[in-house]
């Protein structure tokens, strides 16, 4: 069951259309999706999962190493996403995203998108069975040594 957070949709989606780059957090997975929208004739728009960061300052290092033919952008917005992954998909918030990527007409941009959410739905499948298994994970309450 997804978390019953109330999140505007609305916002979220203009956020989307009117942003140069987005990064999405998330509830279970530890990494972002960072959308780059910007384009040249050569580099379509850029949407990959990445690793978070510990400042502002480091996404923008690594935004210059993984687009080294743009500038900086003006700004990054945050976006936190608090329920799964594949409800990007259910709430209409990735057709946005898939709107703006294949509007460029940058076909591998849009297969590279697809495949950055299959990673993270992955990812976020994966911590999950780390959370049930309790690998990486400690438990709040311990099972009593002795039967009762």
């Amino acid at each position: 069951m997804d978390n019953d957070f109330s999140i505007d949709l609305s916002d979220i989606s203009s956020t989307i259309r009117a942003s140069e780059v987005v990064t999405l957090r998330f509830v279970a997975v530890g990494h972002r999706l960072l959308l780059d929208f910007r384009t040249t004739e050569l580099d379509g728009p850029m949407v990959r999962v990445v690793e978070p960061v510990k400042s502002i300052e480091e996404r923008y290092r690594s935004m210059r190493r993984l687009r080294p033919r743009f500038a900086p952008p003006e700004k990054i917005v945050a976006v936190w996403w608090p329920r799964f992954v594949h409800s990007l998909k259910t709430t209409g918030v990735w057709d946005e995203i898939m709107r703006r990527v294949s509007d460029t007409g940058h076909v591998d941009a849009v297969r590279n998108a697809e495949d950055a959410l299959q990673a993270l739905i992955e990812l976020e499948a994966e911590q999950q069975h780390s959370a049930i298994r309790g690998q990486g994970f400690k438990t709040l309450w311990s099972r009593s040594p002795t039967p009762r």
